[in-house]
């Protein structure tokens, strides 16, 4: 998994990826209880860079380091994972209506030419899934950066951030759901491109609302567990 790695990506850079990656997939399950050993052997690492990837994930709020037990992945309950979405609906939607009046005409086209990938990446999923890479490959991401609203853009791309992308891919595997979440991310990025804040409020804040009734009913029937 490791064999090739980029002049500017250290093996410790590549061990963070592949973690958060599976941390995110789910691969490594939220309250797993993870060791040294057993990640090198699952994943094909070695210590050093491993070590200093289990730091970076704590310090992203990732990981929970156990005295003398290693680590276990963050988890949290459904009634703090609905506040969470309850709290991106409020922040995401100022951000989009900030975003619609400060970004760039070539800033609105990467974005749009970003979602013409998240496109293709679906179709190939076949439409089974929309997972969206971290930092300027994520739609969110993206429009909190394009607000130019540091302390907003801060507190949405900060714990808050990582902790919701744990359960963002695990809930856009719904029958229907990644296809029906880019054509939200479309109609957003068109509000934006007609500079109408209001509507990309709107419309960002129905789409957050919209994955939050998601959860809700994967909770109730018992789909998604904590």
């Amino acid at each position: 998994m490791l064999d090739a790695v980029t002049p500017t990506q250290t093996r410790a850079d590549e061990a963070f990826e592949c973690l958060q990656t599976a941390i995110v997939k789910g691969e490594l399950a939220p309250g797993e209880k993870i060791g040294e050993v057993e990640l090198c052997e699952r994943f094909n690492l070695t210590r050093g860079p491993l070590r200093e990837a289990l730091g970076r994930l704590e310090s992203r709020g990732l990981l929970v380091r156990r005295p003398h037990a290693g680590f276990k992945v963050v988890s949290i309950n459904g009634e703090e994972l609905l506040e969470l979405y309850r709290i991106r609906e409020a922040m995401e939607g100022l951000a989009a209506c900030q975003a619609a009046e400060r970004m760039t005409d070539a800033e609105i086209d990467d974005l749009q030419r970003l979602l013409d990938r998240h496109e293709q990446m679906v179709d190939e999923a076949q439409g089974q899934a929309y997972y969206q890479h971290e930092g300027d490959y994520d739609f969110h991401y993206c429009i909190a950066i394009g607000s130019r609203n540091r302390k907003l853009s801060q507190m949405l791309l900060g714990d808050l951030y990582y902790m919701v992308r744990l359960y963002r891919y695990r809930l856009s595997t719904s029958a229907g759901r990644p296809h029906r979440a880019l054509r939200e991310h479309r109609s957003i990025a068109d509000a934006i491109a007609n500079r109408d804040g209001e509507l990309a409020q709107f419309l960002m804040q129905r789409h957050i609302n919209a994955a939050r009734l998601n959860i809700e009913k994967k909770i109730q029937e018992g789909v998604l567990t904590f």
